[in-house]
């Protein structure tokens, strides 16, 4: 059994939808288990005890929202060397910008996570091609746990 955690901020609802349909990709695939949780929720434990994670922010002043490196912040120096290769997902939302990805992507180099396909990119509330590419994002993160 693989175990995805998908950590993510969201104040108007799309990242929330975002992670939700992250989470329903991985979900498809056989022997995974997921759990969602907002950044500031999320523990050092969640991290420890995951196969792989998915992180997903709104893009707010083409930055990360402070929700999602709340979790980076408090995360980072307790799994450092233990996290090293875990595979990692990456979405952001925004309206018009996306520059956002830029941070959180180097944040994920910091761990030294293995970011498993492209960052998927959502203009507003997922729907239709862009809930697509999220439910297949979820999805090669639960393959990328098993292999």
């Amino acid at each position: 059994m693989s175990r995805i955690l998908v950590v993510y901020h969201s104040q108007s609802g799309n990242t929330k939808a975002a992670a939700e349909a992250v989470a329903r990709g991985a979900s498809a695939v056989e022997g995974t288990e997921v759990e969602i949780k907002g950044g500031l929720e999320a523990a050092t434990e969640d991290l420890l005890n995951c196969d792989g994670i998915a992180v997903g922010t709104p893009d707010y002043f083409s930055y990360m929202a402070g929700g999602l490196k709340d979790f980076f912040d408090r995360t980072y120096y307790p799994t450092q060397g233990q996290v090293t290769d875990k595979p990692c997902a990456i979405f952001v939302t925004h309206g018009g910008g996306g520059k956002a990805v830029e941070s959180v992507k180097s944040i994920c180099g910091s761990f030294k996570f293995r970011i498993v396909g492209e960052p998927v990119l959502v203009k507003n509330r997922p729907e239709g091609e862009a809930e697509n590419q999220l439910l297949e994002l979820g999805k090669a993160l639960a393959k990328a746990c098993t292999e």
